[in-house]
């Protein structure tokens, strides 16, 4: 019976999670283009020759820094953003406290193009928010998304902005879960609000620091989104991530089976860096 329960789960894992993983390595072994959807007599077996273009490609390792630093800047920031935002949420009560997380939930649930239209529009050069605001003070405009420098940031901190909703819904429940009588023990004892916030309350939430850093840094290396939307990868190549440069190759240059090649890269450094993960993990709870 319990196996009859999880089939069903297991089929859809099946279908939409190791099929596709498959049928990319498989094809990343050939010459795939729009041609040879429409008649398989033009796909040719080509070997390991994609994954030689890939590592021979200068683009490709750029877009992969890219990333790298995307994620190097982004992981950190999301987790100390959303849990001290957790903490803060945690320790108010009341209707306004049960609004404001709602308020927080919100960019985790609204569409993606939704949310980098608006942003988009903020960043305006000429009539966005921002710039106007900067104009107030007589500053002069920031060129958000036409400066390569400038447009990382930008894009980042919109990325940033959007996923910190959802880890603070998951710090908020890891926080009900720790009980009280810890902290009445500890204030008794008398520690104060810092030091049990330090010594209790962080340590408890080990498991939950560590599910978020592990799905924050999963979403970063596939970092998609924000970048196609606000920038379409640019100016000059400043913002295209690796999923970017897969989704160009693939549908802007007709090149299937080379972008199934960097879909198993990315697919491989993301699965080495998990499993780096959850044995640092393991060790540290032995």
């Amino acid at each position: 019976m319990p196996y009859a329960f999880l089939a069903p789960a297991f089929v859809i894992l099946l279908a939409f999670g190791v099929l596709p993983i498959v049928v990319a390595a498989v094809v990343s072994t050939t010459n795939l283009n729009i041609s040879g959807l429409a008649d398989a007599s033009n796909i040719e077996f080509i070997g390991l020759d994609n994954y030689r273009r890939l590592f021979d490609d200068a683009d490709f390792w750029r877009a992969l820094g890219i990333t790298g630093m995307f994620a190097v800047v982004g992981v950190p920031s999301i987790i100390v953003l959303s849990l001290g935002v957790a903490l803060l949420l945690h320790r108010s009560d009341g209707r306004f406290a049960r609004v404001l997380r709602a308020f927080y939930f919100m960019p985790a649930i609204t569409a993606i193009v939704a949310i980098s239209l608006v942003w988009g529009y903020l960043y305006n050069s000429q009539f966005g928010l921002f710039n106007h605001l900067l104009s107030l003070v007589g500053m002069d405009p920031v060129p958000w998304l036409s400066d390569p420098t400038m447009a990382k940031w930008s894009v980042g901190l919109v990325a940033v902005w959007r996923a910190t909703g959802l880890n603070i819904i998951i710090f908020l429940a890891a926080l009900h879960g720790i009980p009280k009588e810890y902290h009445e023990a500890a204030a008794i004892d008398g520690a104060n609000e810092l030091q049990r916030t330090f010594r209790i309350t962080i340590p408890l939430l080990r498991f939950a620091v560590f599910f978020v850093t592990v799905t924050t840094v999963i979403a970063w290396l596939q970092f998609f989104d924000e970048p196609y939307v606000l920038t379409q990868g640019g100016p000059a190549g400043a913002t295209t991530s690796v999923s970017l440069y897969i989704f160009q190759m693939g549908f802007r240059y007709n090149q299937f089976g080379f972008a199934s090649a960097g879909s198993v890269v990315l697919f491989v450094i993301i699965a080495a860096i998990t499993l780096i993960q959850m044995r640092l993990r393991r060790a540290d709870v032995d």
